[in-house]
């Protein structure tokens, strides 16, 4: 199979740090879709084919991979002990893992940056549960540092035996599309185990919304009302996509699945990085203008202050007036006593001559 070989772009100062190769593939997809025994044979694929590859595991709860991960989430973060540690559950656990991990993963970006010449894909697998990784802050971190260095491409893995169901292929299929739509990256739409069910119904959905409409009418539900509408909408969402079927146990489909990652590494270079390239640049004329406002606004003080010299903080200016303020506050406090003697403070001897006087008073009372 041929390399990808992708010619960089000549816009923007990022393009001279911007890797050609290696091509991140993150595999994520629903839970039971298969997502771990698909990487598995992936990595299989690249070793029988002399592909260069390397492995990354994201997925902090796995009990065991059943393929060598040369960057390993486990090795860093101990999921039982973060949730004994901060009374998590099994969701909160994986989350926080991951969060933790996500605080180091400039890490993992400067390790396959030192390999990337010796490499030609980077596979990466996420946590089972699709949301902890897709709608998560520590997600978007991991996407986007990826996407910021190396042509990336998103494998949305599907369930083809239970797509069979029209709301349920629905359900996919709004997934895939939100997924698309915030990472902004290529998506292939990568039917697993066609090893059970062909995939081809599912092709004819896609491409024939009147295909879908039939199979959805045989159901008058509310659910099956709203899948059918949803299929009008996302008839045009179809073209985007790049579609193919694999079987993770048979290895059928992977020549097919390559192909397809390398044609969406091209899209990448021409969409995303062209897109990446144009927000770098708005962000340095954004930095520049920030930073010749400063220097017109300190210009605009000199003039004001007349060339005189003005000491911004020195701390010295501070402790001068603190002190002066004290000693008026001291002879403040000097001037009060004056005053109450003035006022008739009596001392004890004048106190005692009072209390005689009462006496005398009460000896004359009525």
């Amino acid at each position: 199979m041929n390399k990808l070989h992708i010619e960089g772009s000549s816009s923007g100062s990022g393009s001279s740090s911007f890797r050609r190769k290696p091509v991140i593939i993150i595999v994520v997809g629903m839970a039971g879709s298969g997502k771990t025994t698909l990487m598995h044979r992936l990595v299989c694929h690249t070793h029988l084919k002399d592909i260069r590859g390397y492995v990354v595991n994201l997925d902090p709860a796995v009990m065991t991979l059943p393929y060598a991960a040369n960057i390993d989430v486990r090795d860093t973060v101990k999921y039982k002990e973060v949730m004994k540690q901060f009374n998590l559950g099994p969701n909160g656990g994986i989350l926080t893992s991951l969060n933790l991990f996500a605080t180091k993963f400039d890490e993992v970006i400067s390790v396959i940056e030192k390999r990337a010449d010796q490499l030609d894909y980077v596979l990466v697998d996420t946590p089972g549960q699709i949301e902890i990784f897709t709608w998560s802050a520590s997600g978007a971190i991991i996407t986007e540092a990826f996407a910021s260095t190396f042509p990336t491409v998103v494998a949305y893995v599907v369930d083809t035996p239970r797509s069979e169901d029209p709301t349920t292929f629905m359900s996919n299929m709004l997934y895939a599309c939100s997924i698309l739509y915030k990472t902004r990256l290529p998506l292939i739409l990568t039917f697993n185990k066609v090893d059970v069910a062909a995939h081809q119904f599912a092709l004819e959905w896609m491409e024939d919304f009147e295909a879908f409409q039939t199979a959805a009418s045989s159901d008058h539900s509310y659910s099956s009302t709203l899948t059918q509408s949803l299929s009008l909408v996302l008839d045009e969402f179809y073209n985007n996509l790049k579609s193919v079927g694999v079987s993770a146990v048979s290895g059928v489909g992977m020549e097919a699945f390559f192909n397809a990652v390398e044609a969406s590494a091209e899209e990448y270079m021409e969409t995303y990085k062209a897109d990446l390239d144009k927000r770098r640049e708005e962000k340095q004329r954004l930095e520049e203008d920030r930073r010749k406002e400063s220097m017109d606004k300190l210009r605009r003080d000199m003039e004001k202050s007349g060339g005189e010299t003005v000491v911004l903080s020195t701390g010295l200016k501070d402790k001068e007036a603190s002190k002066s303020m004290m000693d008026e506050e001291d002879e403040d406090e000097e001037m009060d006593d004056d005053d109450d003697d003035d006022l008739g403070i009596y001392t004890e001897e004048e106190d005692a001559i009072d209390e005689d006087e009462d006496e005398e008073v009460d000896r004359f009372g009525f």
